[in-house]
């Protein structure tokens, strides 16, 4: 099951979410423990519905 805010609609844009992805690989020295790999799990998520919901900042 999707986290709610995630079933609604990302409210952060695919370039901050993005920026935590990228964030949380060099946390993580490449090699992501299960947590982490939730998490980026969800982040996917919500960057893959903010990409289709067209809210796309410019770099």
């Amino acid at each position: 099951m999707f986290p709610e805010s995630v079933a609604r609609g990302s409210v952060r844009s695919a370039a901050e979410l993005n920026e935590q992805i990228r964030a949380l690989w060099l946390r993580s020295g490449g090699s992501l423990t299960a947590q982490e790999r939730a998490e980026y799990e969800l982040l996917v998520v919500e960057w893959a519905a903010a990409i289709r919901g067209g809210i796309i900042e410019a770099a």
